[in-house]
């Protein structure tokens, strides 16, 4: 008997589907039946009718596409309404043209996505013989920082402290000076690849920013370009709307260096294994790979990082990934000043886009379809 079929839920356009079916072909198995996210948003009988038979399902992310994109904000306004957060309407959505990278009611999208999981959950419980290779809930969890990084910490792992009861600039001011704490990352909760994020410092003589939040005429924008920002009042009108979108806010811990840059790393893990690593290196704290930082070099890693500092990382990687029920996780995982210890910054859903590594010969999603193989019944 064959490997089951996979249903795909994605961007049909979208590279994760386009890797993911060619790795499927490489493998030599049929390509995945695949979910438009936008046709999906438009009709949930398009995957609910879709007949109850032996299946692997996959969930991609929905980011890239600008029809999900509005459809996502439509289904999470009245949710929005009232919570503080900006708000668009569904008549504003319709008249938004494309604009790449501007900031678009962030809180408001993820109440949405949040729906949506909800709906997916429903329909996955009339197909109990579809194996569901992330769990809606669990993808839902690992789009709140707050939950995250709370729930970590209660199994042990060590993570930046966060700075609860904060709610406005003045509350952030209040915990930081009773925490001792001289710079804290204010980070929109359900953001991704360093969107809506920003590190504040308390100076002695003035307050600053540093941030991917550029402040444009036509509106606020996630720039590939990380800014330093003085001026007082814009600093307190960014760290108002963050806060108000709903912020996880944690204490900023110094990270080791490699080569004189910063680094932390991307840790795939599989089935509650690591599977494969990217070290991310950079000449600033924030080091996304496209906000001007660099794969650094394994080999060089393995020399700096002391074996029991790597081994106990490695474990809190397990637990992490063993805290959700999902095939892979990603997370991003850093290393103390000197190697003195490892904090788990946060860890992703859809943290699998890797192209160009192998691993016995395999790809990260050749990897990921040989272990989604292995764990059926």
């Amino acid at each position: 008997m064959g490997a089951p079929p996979f249903i795909l839920i994605g961007n049909p356009e979208n590279r994760r589907v386009t890797l993911f079916q060619d790795a499927l072909a490489r493998q030599g198995l049929p390509s995945a039946h695949v979910v438009p996210w936008r046709e999906l948003l438009a009709s949930p009988g398009l995957l609910a009718n879709l007949p109850d038979s032996e299946a692997l399902v996959r969930i991609d992310s929905t980011g890239e596409n600008w029809d999900v994109e509005k459809a996502l904000l439509k289904r999470g306004y009245a949710d929005a309404v009232g919570q503080g957060c900006s708000v668009l309407t569904p008549e504003q959505v319709d008249r938004l043209p494309v604009d790449r990278g501007r900031i678009l009611s962030p809180r408001q999208h993820h109440l949405g996505f949040l729906r949506v999981l909800a709906e997916l959950e429903s329909i996955f419980a009339a197909h109990p013989r579809w194996h569901i290779l992330q769990k809606p809930s669990a993808i839902a969890d690992l789009f709140d920082k707050r939950i995250t990084s709370r729930r970590y910490a209660a199994l042990g792992v060590p993570v930046p402290e966060p700075l609860d009861g904060v709610t406005d600039v003045e509350s952030l001011r209040e915990r930081m000076r009773e925490d001792d704490c001289r710079e804290v990352f204010v980070k929109v909760s359900c953001g991704s690849s360093a969107s809506c994020l920003a590190i504040y410092r308390r100076g002695r003589s003035a307050d600053t920013l540093t941030t991917t939040i550029e402040v444009a005429k036509t509106g606020w924008y996630n720039s590939l370009k990380v800014r330093r920002i003085e001026a007082p009042a814009q600093v307190d009108e960014i760290l108002t709307y963050l806060l108000g979108e709903g912020s996880q806010v944690e204490r900023s811990i110094p990270k080791a260096r490699l080569g004189g840059d910063y680094f932390d790393c991307r840790v795939l893990m599989v089935r509650g294994e690591p599977a494969f690593t990217v070290v991310r290196q950079s000449m600033r704290p924030i080091t996304n790979l496209h906000l001007g930082g660099w794969r650094g070099d394994l080999d060089d890693f393995h020399v700096a990082v002391p074996p029991n500092e790597l081994a106990n990382a490695m474990q809190s990687c397990r637990t992490v990934a063993r805290a959700h029920d999902c095939l892979h996780v990603g997370i991003d995982l850093m290393y103390e000043e000197h190697f003195t210890g490892h904090r788990v910054l946060e860890a992703n859903a859809f943290g699998d886009l890797l192209p160009n590594l192998r691993r016995d010969g395999l790809t990260v999603y050749e990897w990921e379809i040989q272990e989604a193989l292995r764990q059926l019944p």
